[in-house]
């Protein structure tokens, strides 16, 4: 029951660390888009990298924060 109940904790935090990324980076990017004058259709190929890459490096930190919380009991 305790391995499960971290799995889901870890699993939990870096599934929200992915949506919080996931925003920002989506709101970052078309700010960054707009600012440099990225061309055409390559705003929407700039907006999904820094969408994806915000996501996924927030979603490890969340998820390995969330790992390291669970070892500990108070």
């Amino acid at each position: 029951m305790a391995r499960d109940s971290c799995l889901t904790r870890v699993t939990a935090g870096a599934a929200m660390g992915g949506a919080v990324g996931g925003a920002v980076g989506a709101v970052y990017g078309t700010y960054e888009a707009i600012r440099y004058k990225v061309p055409g259709l390559l705003k929407i190929r700039h907006i999904g990298q820094t969408t994806l890459g915000s996501a996924a490096i927030f979603g490890l930190f969340l998820g390995a924060g969330s790992l390291i919380h669970c070892g500990k009991s108070y």
